[in-house]
């Protein structure tokens, strides 16, 4: 194709051909022509209306570039060449999701690097991260969050480092990112007059379904996600055994079914959903917040009482209490990945088992007690 005839303006170096859009409509595009540094060079500025350009906005763009106050065409591309072969904390975010499909909580950790990862990090590689950019994220997000919070978006952008280390796309970071410790050990238990309340008001609750929930987590410790993905399939109500899918441990479990647990399951009603407790079209049920709400005002619970999430505590605390479960069995039971979870609950057991020792002592006082009182008669010729 020839090269056009360029047009020339009132504005030195400042040229101009004639092209057509794509609806027909003939528009101007602008060349500038300029040296710097010695070399001569010709670049185009811009088109009429795509760009908005004008011989007046291609001269002031030409005296930039001539005074270096503005990258050239060629520079630009190359800056964007160079972008895109870099692999910066970004990037490897956006790999780290298609190399890691179904990845749990991937909203939150979105959450997490959208709101403070990727304005500080997002454009740096790893290799450009210093401890002082990570020190300074920290104390930042700890005068408005609290320390897990902060903890879980420094793991985050360390599970990002990671994986792109494993597929050898970056170097390790040169320090270790110090995390905030975290004092998370809360347990939640009910008293009697607590859990008679709520079982009155989940007599009363007209939503089945939800009051099943509720039950559920109390008799069996499930966490709230485990037991709104449950499905048919995954209970075995002849062999009393409920199989949990993909849960928070990473791998799949079975759990025994309590008779009161398996009394609920049997009775409650099925739809064509393949879920137990369905939510809308048959769909996963996703949020129950106001029904949880309502029970726990009923039953009038203390307000800083997690619904489901405390459940999972009283259940643990009850059967740690009770002194007649080790603290292996309990792990399996919760389904803890390890036994760190679980060990919060063992001062409850060493009670248990402190109150059966004094106990023992109490029967072998009153055995000795009730010896030295016998008094014994001679026995007659």
């Amino acid at each position: 194709m020839p090269k056009q005839t360029r047009s020339k303006t009132k504005y030195a170096g400042v040229t101009f051909v004639e092209g057509t859009r794509a609806d027909g409509q003939v528009e101007r595009i602008y060349y500038i022509r300029y040296r710097r540094g010695g070399k001569l060079i010709e670049e185009k500025a811009g088109r009429q209306f795509r760009d908005d350009m004008s011989a007046a906005r291609a001269a002031g763009i030409r005296a930039k570039r001539m005074e270096g106050d503005q990258p050239t065409n060629e520079e630009r591309r190359e800056a964007e060449r160079e972008v895109k072969e870099r692999w910066t904390i970004t990037r490897l975010w956006e790999e780290y999701k298609r190399g890691t499909p179904g990845l749990k909580g991937i909203v939150t950790d979105e959450n997490r690097f959208s709101k403070h990862i990727k304005p500080i990090f997002g454009d740096k590689e790893p290799g450009e991260l210093v401890p002082l950019d990570v020190d300074r994220l920290r104390v930042k997000m700890l005068k408005t969050h609290k320390p897990a919070t902060v903890r879980n978006a420094l793991e985050l952008l360390r599970r990002i480092v990671n994986f792109g280390v494993r597929k050898q796309l970056c170097p390790c970071l040169s320090f270790q990112i110090p995390m905030p410790r975290v004092r998370n050990e809360k347990t939640e238990d009910l008293t009697p007059d607590e859990l008679a309340r709520l079982l009155k008001a989940l007599s009363e609750e007209p939503n089945t379904q939800v009051a099943h929930i509720v039950k559920l987590a109390l008799f069996t410790g499930m966490r709230r996600g485990e037991i709104l993905k449950l499905r048919w399939t995954d209970i075995d109500l002849d062999r009393g055994f409920i199989s949990i899918r993909d849960p928070k441990g990473g791998v799949d479990q079975r759990i025994p079914l309590s008779e009161s647990a398996r009394r609920i399951l049997a009775n409650h009603p099925k739809t064509d959903s393949l879920f137990v407790f369905p939510g809308r079209n048959g769909a996963q049920r996703t949020d129950i917040n106001k029904s949880l709400n309502r029970i726990k005002e009923a039953a009038e619970l203390p307000k800083d009482f997690r619904m489901l999430h405390g459940l999972r505590h009283a259940f643990a605390s009850s059967l740690a209490s009770s002194g007649e479960v080790d603290m292996y069995t309990l792990q399996k039971l919760l389904t803890h990945k390890s036994p760190t979870m679980t060990a919060r609950y063992a001062h409850l057991r060493d009670e248990s088992l402190r109150r059966a020792s004094d106990l023992a002592g109490e029967i072998i006082e009153k055995a000795v007690k009730k010896k030295d009182n016998v008094i014994d008669i001679p026995r007659q010729a």
